[in-house]
């Protein structure tokens, strides 16, 4: 990779992101091939509609994926993340058809089938992959140049197979049952295509008089204007009020037309009146309870929603007109007796919004309980593991409560559906491809059925469609079945279900391993981002002024498994400082890698690899590496749990806290130093931790990294790393190189840090300059004196302390001193008239507060059977010994609290 010697003065990812991901695509780095020596790790990008535009939802979701990928590949696994794009039939059908409307005045039905069909694949040649090229912003590493398409000849071919396959077996059939409609898209709809949304409405109560002349009954009905199709009244078997009339009949109010009062157990003899008007036509409960009667099924609203001749004088108009009209109707003939408010369950198209209308119709169905009892074994034995779990139980439910799947679609834009009439004979035919004649007469011309397929149906074929099925390919057999699928929670009942049985019907194993179920993008107040609300934010504007990686390490530190989670503009500038911060430093430790010459200065082996290599280290050296070894395996744990945003707050920490806020400071005074292994030591350690940071957070941040990275020296120990052509994204994921040696100036480095911070809280809670030099005076237990002799250097140097010493008793500190209790010791640095008794006895009230508070807390947590008969032994005794350290503590600050508020009592008498 092309570049100067060393990073730009500031950080300006546009200088670099689109040069870099250009490099990684040219080099080959997102390709997969079989590869036998490695485990496969496998991904198939939920595919994105051709219609759509990247949206932060996409956002979140792949970038989930690229960590995962990004960390696999590291790891050494051949890496497949499969891209592609979905056909969305509704949604391109109208989008085209709204196209040429606007421009040529046609509708579909004009242009004709086939010259309607060249529109949509002439718009998906010029648009589909326009949101394809978006992502590329993200960082994506999928193999693109495994892309595909659900209606590419080899997917078509698969879902012909499939459909046929299903077809063979009894589990796909063509019956005329109810369906839920749509009357705005002109098609049916699978019932998880149809959103419920709770609504204010009303319940109109209706009597229907009896046919004998008596009283009748009484129904509640939410839908009035579906009366016109009623062939029943419904009431409990074990409901008294009504069981003297089941059998009788009733008369549909306004008209001379009886009905039967049945006995069922559907209604609910708590809800309205306890009596149900059947409309087997128009109610899916109902069609249910026609069935099991044998009842007719009259229909008195049509697919575009408008009422039938069965409505009489309402014919021709709009279902809600009518039932204004025919509610006023009932009312002036006194067969209203009453109306109350309800919260009414509505359906709606996840389309267009349109209320859905439940339709007789002939469609085609697949036979759902058969398929779905792998699907539940599979969840049920750990065959299939969802993250979080919680989602399991949804999951079952769902598949334990599934109806037959309506699988047919009243559109053109799509897969046709492989089903041949033969108008001759009357013969249906079910083929993959196109039958010479008709098997059964002989004749030569076959008509095929005119709809598609659901988009669903080919998206459930997708994990193994896009690697070869139905051939028996090698990579069918090295790459399926995938690892893990990445989805939000609004799509499992859409998509993974059906992925879930579809694999386990063909290739009989789950298609996956792992459901990685995220949640929303929602805005900062928490609102579901939407253009009607206008309160969506466009990835790319965001790309454009922050760089991908501020935002993707901002939906990464934000995400946690299965919930929602806030866009907020300050969590993004937050990512950026993050980056930003990085990129100092970084340049910091590469400027200082060279002479004023240019020339590269020399460093010291592998500081791991080195024999004897504790001795040549100085404690902060090894308090680095300890603690870079640390976060390797605490963020390798996390991401094997799917904790991706634990791994990325440990690496933020690793980096911003302990690399730069601490080691490098503790370093520059060598750095800077006259003796050359020293400087050579320090540069070593510098690189190499800083080349694990990187290749840490490279799933992350794939660019900042990338280019960081590619001004970084290479030594003999990095051979390993330069294989893939010296990128970063093909280096080896770090090891956890921790040794034991490390413990003891790990310890020291960390008592000093918490004296340097101790030193300058008192500092600026006295409100003395940084510039003026203190004085401290130490009183500590003996192993808290000998770490804190150790580190004084240190302390003095970043507390900017003119001198340090050390008393035995507490009657030997200053007269008048702030103080700072750490552990183990306390720290006094006389500050003489600086001293504002009052801001030190609010400090340490406050600091007594935070000790109460912690004591409570860990008091609590060992009171807890749950925790202290469940936890590791060590890790209760380490509960136990932080409370009788933090009681310590306690007592020596209440102490000091007692004499801060003497000083102030004397004072205040002076």
């Amino acid at each position: 990779m092309e570049h100067s010697d060393n990073l730009a003065k500031t950080y300006q990812p546009k200088d670099f992101e689109d040069r870099i991901y250009e490099t990684w695509e040219k080099s080959g780095s997102f390709h997969a091939e079989i590869d036998e020596s490695k485990k496969p790790f496998t991904i198939v990008m939920p595919p994105p509609n051709i219609t759509g535009q990247l949206h932060m939802g996409h956002a979140l979701d792949q970038t989930l994926q690229d960590v995962l990928t990004r960390w696999k590949r590291m790891q050494g696994y051949c890496a497949l993340w499969l891209p592609g794009t979905d056909h969305a039939s509704i949604a391109t059908e109208v989008k085209v058809a709204e196209e040429i409307l606007a421009s040529e005045g046609k509708t579909k039905e004009d242009l004709g089938r086939d010259a309607f069909l060249e529109r949509a694949w002439e718009w998906k040649r010029v648009y589909g992959g326009k949101i394809t090229k978006q992502v590329r912003k993200l960082g994506n590493s999928c193999d693109w140049q495994r892309e595909r398409f659900t209606m590419d000849e080899g997917c078509n071919r698969a879902v012909r197979e499939y459909f046929v396959n299903l077809y063979e077996k009894g589990l796909i059939y063509r019956g005329n049952r109810l369906i839920n409609w749509c009357p705005g898209c002109g098609t049916s709809l699978s019932d998880i295509e149809v959103e419920h949304e709770d609504k204010n409405g009303l319940y109109w109560y209706v009597r229907y008089p009896g046919a004998d002349g008596g009283e009748g009954i009484v129904v509640a009905t939410s839908r009035p204007e579906t009366m016109f199709a009623d062939v029943a009244v419904a009431v409990h078997p074990d409901d008294e009020r009504y069981r003297h009339l089941a059998g009788k009949n009733v008369v549909l109010p306004l008209s001379d037309r009886e009905i039967p009062v049945i006995s069922d157990p559907y209604p609910d003899p708590e809800k309205g009146t306890g009596a149900v008007k059947i409309t087997p036509a128009h109610d899916m409960n109902d069609f249910a309870v026609g069935e099991r009667h044998g009842l007719e099924k009259p229909s008195c609203i049509d697919k575009n929603a408008a009422m039938t001749s069965l409505a009489g004088k309402y014919a021709g108009m709009d279902r809600f007109a009518c039932r204004k009209a025919w509610v006023k109707e009932l009312e002036e003939a006194g067969f209203l007796v009453k109306v109350e408010e309800k919260v009414i369950p509505l359906g709606t198209c996840y389309r267009c919004g349109a209320p859905i209308e439940p339709c007789l119709s002939d469609q085609w169905f697949v036979k759902m309980h058969e398929l779905a009892q792998p699907a539940i074994r599979a969840a049920r034995n750990g065959g299939l593991t969802h993250v979080p779990d919680r989602f399991e139980k949804i999951y079952l439910h769902w598949l334990e409560e599934i109806r037959d799947w309506c699988v047919s679609r009243q559109l053109w834009w799509g897969h046709r559906i492989p089903a041949y009439y033969c108008d001759a004979c009357g013969e249906l035919t079910v083929s993959a491809e196109p039958p010479p004649a008709c098997p059964a007469c002989g004749h030569g011309t076959l008509r095929q059925d005119e709809d598609v397929l659901d988009t669903w149906f080919s998206s459930a074929l997708w994990p193994f469609s896009t690697l070869g099925w139905p051939e028996k390919t090698a990579d069918l057999a090295y790459f399926y079945p995938t690892d893990v699928l990445v989805t939000g929670y609004d799509i499992i009942f859409f998509w993974v279900v059906r992925m879930v049985f579809s694999g386990l019907e063909v290739m009989k194993e789950s298609p996956f391993r792992h459901v990685y179920v995220h949640g929303l993008v929602r805005d900062s107040a928490g609102q579901k981002m939407s253009k009607s609300l206008g309160n969506g934010v466009d990835p790319l504007e965001v790309i454009e002024q922050y760089g991908a990686d501020a935002l993707r390490f901002m939906l990464l530190s934000g995400v946690s498994p299965g919930n929602d989670m806030r866009f907020q503009a300050e969590k993004l500038e937050g990512a950026r400082n993050f980056a930003n911060k990085l990129w100092n430093a970084s340049r910091f430790v590469i400027m200082n890698l060279k002479d004023e010459a240019g020339n590269a200065l020399p460093m010291a082996e592998d500081v791991c690899a080195a024999a004897g290599a504790v001795s040549a280290l100085r404690d902060e050296d090894q308090w680095i590496l300890a603690r870079t070894a640390e976060a390797v395996a605490a963020v390798t744990r996390n991401m094997e749990n799917f904790d991706l945003s634990l791994a990325a707050q440990r690496i933020y920490e690793l980096i911003w806290n302990e690399y730069c806020d601490w080691y490098i400071e503790l370093v520059k005074s060598r750095l800077y130093g006259n003796d050359e292994e020293e400087r050579a030591s320090v540069r070593r350690t510098l690189v190499q931790v800083l080349r694990d940071i990187l290749k840490l957070l490279h799933p992350f941040m794939p660019f900042i990294t990338e280019e960081i990275w590619s001004h970084l020296p290479r030594s003999n120990a990095d051979a390993g790393d330069d294989a893939g052509g010296g990128l970063l994204i093909n280096a080896s994921w770090p090891e956890s190189r921790a040794d034991p040696r490390w413990e003891e100036a790990e310890a020291g480095i960390a008592k000093a840090m918490e004296a340097i911070r101790g030193i300058r809280n008192i500092r600026a809670e006295a409100g003395a300059a940084p510039s003026v030099k203190l004085a401290a005076v130490v009183l500590a237990s003996r192993e808290g004196e000998e770490r804190l002799r150790r580190e004084e250097a240190h302390i003095k140097n970043l507390a900017n302390l003119s001198s340090v010493s050390y008393i035995s008793d507490k009657k030997d500190r200053p007269a008048e001193a702030a103080s700072a209790v750490i552990g183990g010791a306390e720290i006094y640095v006389a500050l003489d008239e600086l001293l504002d008794y009052r801001a030190e006895a609010e400090r340490l009230t406050k600091e007594k507060r935070r000790i109460e508070g912690e004591i409570a807390r860990i008091s609590g947590k060992l009171s807890n059977p749950g925790f202290t008969g469940k936890a590791p032994e060590a890790v209760v005794n380490a509960e136990k010994t932080k409370l009788a350290e933090h009681e310590d503590l306690l007592g020596k600050i209440a102490e000091r609290l007692t004499t801060v508020e003497r000083k102030l009592a004397e004072r205040a008498n002076d």
